[in-house]
């Protein structure tokens, strides 16, 4: 199995997040943890935090035959960036979403995203928890 991981804007200020309700979650650690998870699966992940719409469309376009599924945290770009929402239809690349439950959350996780449409599943939890969830969904 072959996973691309894709993480939106603003999500290398996890840590910063995680503060405001004194938990101690940062990029990084939400990394090594899912790559904690993955260990000892047969599991290949690449992984990609970007604020930068072109490198995610980039991302997605040259591994789209590569990948097996993209586990996407889409923050910000939920509510408008239709050129990536394109780019994950025009790969035809399986794709789950994740939205973190709060006090993670980067915007109200009920609120719609434009990627709601071509997500197989959105996970709506805590990061660690989401993520595992995301990699065992297309582990069955």
């Amino acid at each position: 199995m072959k996973l691309l991981l894709l993480q939106g804007p603003n999500l290398n200020l996890l840590g910063v997040k995680a503060a405001e309700s004194k938990n101690v979650l940062t990029l990084d650690k939400l990394n090594r943890a899912i790559k904690k998870h993955l260990h000892m699966k047969e599991v290949e992940i690449k992984i990609l935090q970007t604020h930068k719409t072109f490198q995610a469309v980039n991302f997605i376009q040259r591994n789209r035959i590569w990948a097996d599924g993209l586990i996407f945290i889409p923050t910000s770009w939920a509510k408008y960036e239709w050129t990536l929402f394109e780019s994950i239809q025009l790969s035809k690349i399986k794709m789950v979403q994740i939205k973190f439950d709060h006090p993670y959350s980067f915007s109200d996780s009920n609120d719609e995203s434009i990627f709601d449409s071509i997500a197989e599943k959105t996970f709506v939890e805590l990061p660690v928890e989401a993520c595992h969830h995301a990699v065992d969904y297309f582990l069955k």
